[in-house]
């Protein structure tokens, strides 16, 4: 066998060019580098295709079965590489035809027959998309077990919510957790959406006309996993469609886990004191011995920033494209692998985050304003009858009465209150309780106790549904 080194004398193309690449025209060339990852399934799809051209005729049963024992021995040297840098090669196909043939001798060759390095890169690419959206997929269900795990132990903790970072009104601490639990469902929705799309068979589209051999694509597509195969070969090659909605999905989900992190930070610091990170999220300074920084929370939502530039960066490369394959198709690559490694560090690090962090629940009480339940207070004229725009000014005149004399709401006296509007009667102070405001929101999404358990039960059904293969 050859050297790992001897890729610079063998390429899957050139015999009517004279001499090779010039050595820049060959470091621009080079992808090996970043489809490296990719040899697993170089090696599937290869075999798979061998298994094609058999029942096609193309391969004899003996040319086949060496072909395949010849691909499993140079997965067993790739396993072994130390990695790209060891190979002069321009990318993963070549290297995988290159030790085939070194293995098993001319038969290698026969390999590609009917088939291109377009439709083959095309393939691996969605095989590892497959891959791709399951892993991501299993990370998003960890966090959201974790988000409705902690929920489920703040029974009874009612907070300030806010609107505009201004105290709106309360809510259970529950409710605003999984208020960052349900945009990860959508995820979810969208990585289910972008597996089906990425589940065709590309293979068997040739370079862009398709296979002149009678290769059963069906049967391949079967033998690959895949539920259907493309229905124009030309659009089989060159559709990054599916990479582009990955990429979009791994930028929503970063801007989905930078808007929780936002939270952590505001509610984790001294100012509002909500919430405790554990040591294990949290860091210290070089200079303050007092400094507990809640870093897991400002890393998570620095990424989001290079996850929304992979999507800016793959749909500048594919909106200029003419029909079939081109090169500029090498980039497709990069950004995909970078968001899914990104997601990767950072999900199951926001997963331990909220596993790890305590509320507290004094410093949640302790900030709840009566001016919160001005919106009751303007409830409770509403079921005597007053139209909501005018009990909505009459409640806003108490806030400025209570305001000017430097009191809370629920300090002012029922003469006060009777002398803005007289349907507030005794009871009125009873009003002035943060759960049983929450209480008083029993609709389907609202706050009061029953709402919340049967947003836990929906919760759960959402995630089953939405983590299943379409």
């Amino acid at each position: 066998m050859g050297s790992l080194r001897e890729g610079s004398r063998h390429a899957l193309w050139g015999g009517r060019f004279e001499g090779g690449l010039s050595p820049e025209m060959g470091a621009l060339n080079r992808s090996l580098d970043v489809d490296w990852r990719l040899w697993r399934q170089d090696v599937r799809g290869s075999r798979a295709w061998a298994r094609g051209l058999e029942r096609a005729g193309i391969l004899t049963a003996t040319e086949a079965a060496e072909i395949d024992t010849g691909l499993r021995r140079v997965a067993e040297l790739l396993e072994a590489a130390p990695g790209p840098g060891a190979f002069a090669d321009e990318d993963i196909h070549t290297v995988v035809e290159r030790l085939l043939t070194e293995t098993i001798g001319p038969v290698g060759g026969k390999l590609h027959s009917g088939r291109s390095r377009n439709d083959q890169a095309a393939t691996g690419f969605r095989l590892w998309g497959k891959e791709a959206v399951r892993g991501l997929r299993g990370d998003i269900v960890a966090l959201i077990g974790a988000i409705d795990a902690k929920a489920r132990q703040t029974e009874g903790i009612v907070m300030p919510g806010y609107t505009h970072l201004q105290q709106a009104q309360p809510v259970p601490a529950a409710h605003w957790l999984l208020s960052r639990a349900w945009p990860l469902v959508r995820d979810l929705q969208h990585l289910r959406a972008v597996l089906r799309e990425c589940d065709v068979l590309p293979l068997g589209s040739g370079a862009l006309a398709g296979c002149p051999f009678e290769v059963d694509r069906e049967a391949l597509a079967a033998d690959l996993g895949f539920s259907r195969v493309c229905e124009n070969s030309m659009d089989g090659v060159g559709d990054r469609d599916w990479v582009a909605r990955l990429i979009f999905g791994a930028a929503m989900t970063g801007v989905h886990l930078s808007q929780f992190a936002e939270d952590l930070v505001i509610f984790s610091t001294s100012e509002f004191g909500f919430v405790r990170l554990g040591d294990g999220f949290t860091t210290g300074s070089s200079l303050m011995p007092q400094k507990r920084n809640p870093d897991v929370a400002e890393l998570t939502r620095g990424k989001s920033g290079r996850l929304a530039g992979n999507l800016a960066r793959i749909l500048t490369v594919l909106k200029g494209l003419p029909a079939g394959y081109n090169r500029d198709l090498q980039e497709d690559k990069e950004a995909v692998f970078d968001s899914v490694d990104t997601l990767g560090v950072v999900l199951p690090a926001m997963t331990g985050a909220v596993r790890s962090m305590k509320l507290e629940r004094a410093k949640i009480e302790a900030a709840l304003r009566p001016e919160m339940l001005a919106t009751d207070l303007a409830d409770h004229l509403v079921r005597q009858g007053v139209p909501f725009r005018e009990s909505h000014d009459l409640a806003g005149a108490l806030v400025r009465a209570a305001e000017a004399s430097g009191r809370e709401l629920s300090a002012l006296t029922l003469e006060e209150m009777q002398a803005v509007h007289p349907g507030f009667g005794p009871k009125v102070f009873a009003i002035f309780d943060p759960k049983a405001s929450v209480e008083s929101r029993a609709v389907c999404g609202g706050t009061s106790t029953r709402a919340i358990a049967a947003q836990f039960e929906a919760l759960q059904r959402a995630v089953a549904t939405s983590s299943r293969d379409p």
